[in-house]
């Protein structure tokens, strides 16, 4: 029998159910936003981790990791959107996949990647992100999933910017 059998009311959002646990199993970032400190600090580490896994396995160039984001970018708003909805808040702190994609951004920006590379686009996303400079804030406004993600894909591209900068006088 459904609740509209029943007569009862309904008080989970639409997607609750098994889309809610993969929701938050992807905004999440499977766990890192569960951190008791710095959740996006550890989402932003956890897509450094795995970005050195699949650059130093597959010796593929950094901008490759443009193309990983572009795949995790419609998952991510998805689930974002359906955790921050099913929670009734605007932005969760739990959900760090949106740290995830920035990383990757970043990262994917660099001419090359080594140990320099690597500390440059982690402490450049962070700041960006925290500092939000115009429009990385301004993204926010947007509703659901959309807003939660695309500060941080912002605040990626302005840190890939640099290093890219950064990288054509072989700064690093």
């Amino acid at each position: 029998m459904t609740a509209s059998e029943t007569g009862a009311v309904r008080t989970e959002p639409p997607d609750a159910g098994t889309g809610c646990l993969a929701a938050d199993l992807i905004s999440g970032f499977f766990g890192c936003g569960r951190s008791p400190v710095a959740p996006g600090t550890a989402g932003s580490l956890a897509g450094l981790a795995i970005a050195w896994a699949l650059t130093a396995w597959t010796g593929w160039p950094p901008w490759v990791l443009l193309i990983a984001a572009a795949a995790l970018f419609p998952p991510a708003v998805w689930a974002a959107g359906v955790s921050a909805r099913k929670r009734g808040v605007s932005d969760p702190s739990f959900v760090v996949v949106d740290e995830v994609l920035g990383q990757w951004i970043a990262l994917g920006g660099a001419a090359v990647l080594n140990g320099k590379s690597w500390l440059a686009a982690f402490l450049l996303f962070r700041v960006l992100d925290i500092l939000k400079p115009p429009p990385v804030r301004q993204f926010e406004a947007l509703r659901g999933g959309w807003g939660i993600v695309m500060d941080d894909v912002m605040a990626g591209a302005y840190a890939a910017l640099v290093l890219f900068l950064t990288g054509c006088f072989n700064l690093y």
